[in-house]
């Protein structure tokens, strides 16, 4: 089969990876190991370009298979409106194609369609996998969506070194290393690894540290670490010090304070006092993790526990993980779905794109029974390549677990929608202070650093009703070199102008069809969506910066479509004196304690604060930047060989060329490729 035509770039709502789906076949052939046909995206007859809703999809149906596949809904901007899978794709489009009996969101998702694209799979299975895979990627509007999927931290211990450590890694793995987790936050290994050097005297330190320290460092003085690395410890009994690590994060830890308890006891009797007071205190060290892991079920060895709660139009579903028989934490997740989608279809949804990209256990528990929960069990099992149970328990030790994390799930809710009440109490109050027709669903705060006109950044924070959206926080390096150091307006002209033409470019103008776009806005407010435009700019400056920005504005043409204020600080900066300026109308203060002034300070501080963090980044690049770097073909190996060979850059740049040709890896060409950067450089 030949491929899919590319589909329409569009950073919002899809990932650049996968602005051609031949891309995603790695993806799905290293979760099932099967082959995929991919079928040609199907175009409706030359007559129906201009068709939209229901004809459209008509023309798709009369030519697509009776098989599984995956389908793919776009709007006449080319934006992905809803990816799903079927058993037949036929019969599920042909569904779309039928007047009436749609619920408010699929007659919407129906109305905006404007073309269809398919792939086929051999099996319903696969097609679960690859529909969750395009969701996580896509991220359609009319989904159900997980947010805030952030990688689960674990432990490691690093068997491919002689003096093992133990670390909280994030990311790809490495063979000759073992991963214990996941945890549910990052927190929770950063205690587990404290009681860990405490418990087993593991070191911390980095490979680099080891191998430098010529006396033990602290650690060592405070009976946390064992230092193998001035060998105050053999490596063979350091060796049983890991080994013993390794049963505790196994679940083995009754076999290992039994142990301890029989050393204490040994070297008491032989009146060794000091050694016994060291088994003592790895005892309690052990004690300690353990009665901070919570509750600890006796006869789930490895499971996740799922538990879903509704409430006025919102979800959360509250993840426990459990590991070895212990407790390793919980996660609240408020996955966004329209207020019409049944919990079964959420938590169905919500499981295949949590899985998508992290390790199943054999165990799946759930408070709800899920949607086709035999062929996300089958998927699963496919995934994780060992049998995968995914059930309701109705009684016993593990309904007990469900019923704990669905009392979690319905707290952390009730947490988020006093939230949102008082977020939403706020937005009224902006809306009132600075003007506004409606309560504001999207706000940009920005703010520049630098320190002398060097490594400057311009920073963009957005809020909207559900607190700070920081998967849209944006920076931008000045790139302007004609600016003179230190230019505040010029940079915040560079910012605005690079922000708003592509916003532009990809969104249109705000009232380029303002039936559409309104239309657009009202779907995307009650899917939770973050609209593309913001209601209001608020700017770290006083008027010239507001000036500045207004240029910007008039020049795009954009002026009357979105309100801008400045924020200028009081006299000697103090909080809660600030002055507002706002273009055609007088400044204004709000009263001291006013909860809305309160607010607009916690935005500024956090556009500042995203600034500060960005410009100290860069500037910490620029400082540990290296010549190696900018010449084309180094990567990091060669980098390495070289750096080894003659130890830094600069005997690198005044090597001869037959010097460089006797590094490994650095052939003749490549060899000359280098001393040619140097020399015509220099």
């Amino acid at each position: 089969m030949s491929a899919e035509a590319s589909e329409p770039a569009n950073p919002d709502t899809q990932n650049p990876d996968m602005a051609n789906p031949e891309l995603a076949k790695p993806d799905l052939a290293a979760t099932t190991g099967d082959r995929i046909e991919w079928e040609e995206a199907l175009q409706p007859s030359p007559g129906g370009a201009a068709l939209r809703g229901a004809e459209v999809i008509s023309q798709f149906v009369k030519r697509l298979p009776n098989s599984p596949g995956v389908y793919r809904m776009f709007n006449a901007k080319g934006d992905v409106l809803y990816v799903g899978k079927a058993k037949s794709l036929k019969k599920r489009v042909a569904s779309y194609a039928k007047m009436g009996g749609h619920t408010n969101r699929i007659a919407r998702m129906i109305a905006e369609t404007a073309n269809m694209e398919f792939v086929r799979t051999r099996t319903e299975t696969e097609a679960l996998l690859l529909e969750a895979n395009l969701i996580k990627r896509l991220r359609p509007r009319f989904n159900v969506l997980l947010r805030d999927d952030k990688s689960f931290p674990y432990i490691v211990i690093t068997d491919d070194h002689e003096a093992p450590g133990v670390f909280k890694h994030r990311g790809a793995r490495m063979r000759k290393r073992d991963y214990f987790g996941p945890f549910a936050s990052a927190g929770a290994v950063t205690r587990s690894i404290n009681a860990m050097q405490r418990a087993f005297l593991i070191r911390t330190c980095s490979d680099g540290v080891y191998e430098t320290r010529t006396r033990p460092c602290l650690l060592y003085q405070i009976k946390r670490c064992s230092a193998p690395c001035t060998g105050e410890i053999s490596l063979a009994d350091y060796a049983r010090l890991v080994g013993e690590a390794k049963q505790f994060l196994s679940g083995r830890s009754s076999a290992i304070k039994e142990t301890l308890s029989s050393q204490m006891e040994d070297a008491a009797e032989a009146l060794d006092f000091e050694r016994a007071a060291v088994y003592r205190d790895r005892l309690a060290a052990l004690s300690m993790v353990q009665g901070h892991q919570g509750i600890n079920p006796r006869g789930v060895e490895e499971a996740d526990v799922f538990a879903l709660a509704e409430q006025d139009g919102m979800t959360c579903v509250q993840v426990f993980f459990f590991r070895t028989g212990q407790n390793w934490g919980n996660r609240a997740y408020f996955p966004r779905a329209d207020k019409a989608v049944e919990a079964e279809e959420i938590l169905s949804q919500f499981l295949a794109q949590f899985y998508d990209d992290k390790p199943v256990p054999r165990q799946v528990l759930l408070s709800h029974t899920a949607e086709e929960m035999d062929l996300l069990e089958e998927a699963l099992t496919l995934k994780a390549g060992h049998k995968v149970s995914v059930s309701r328990p109705q009684r016993g030790e593990k309904r007990d677990l469900v019923d704990h994390a669905l009392l979690n799930a319905r707290e952390a809710l009730a947490r988020r929608l006093a939230e949102s009440s008082t977020q939403a109490r706020l937005l009224d109050g902006v809306a009132k202070a600075f003007g506004l027709d409606d309560a504001p669903q999207r706000i940009e705060v920005y703010d520049n650093s630098h320190i002398m006109g060097t490594n400057a950044v311009g920073a963009m924070i957005v809020a909207g009703p559900e607190g700070f959206a920081k998967n849209q926080y944006r920076k931008f390096n000045i790139k302007n070199g004609e600016l003179t150091p230190g230019d505040d307006y010029g940079m915040m002209r560079e910012v605005l102008t690079r922000r708003f033409s592509r916003l532009i470019r990809e969104a249109g103008l705000r009232d380029g069809d303002e039936a559409a776009a309104g239309d657009e806005e009202d779907a995307e407010a009650e899917d939770g969506a973050m609209p593309q435009w913001p209601d209001l700019l608020l700017i770290d400056g006083g008027l010239g910066q507001l000036n500045a920005v207004m240029e910007v504005m008039r020049e795009l043409g954009i002026e009357d479509q979105v309100a801008v204020a400045g924020i200028a600080k009081g006299p000697d900066r103090d909080a809660g004196r600030e002055k507002f300026f706002m273009a055609g109308k007088p400044s204004f203060m709000l009263a001291e304690r006013d909860p809305v002034l309160y607010f607009v300070q916690r935005l500024r501080d956090e556009a500042h604060r995203f600034a500060i963090g960005s410009h100290r980044a860069r500037r910490k690049k620029e400082m540990v930047k290296n010549p190696l770097d900018e010449i084309s073909g180094i990567g990091p190996s060669r980098k390495r060989a070289l750096l080894h060979h003659f130890g830094t850059a600069k005997a690198v740049g005044q090597a001869a060329l037959t010097d460089l040709m006797a590094v490994d890896g650095i052939s003749r060409e490549m060899a000359q490729t280098i001393y040619d950067h140097f020399h015509e450089n220099g």
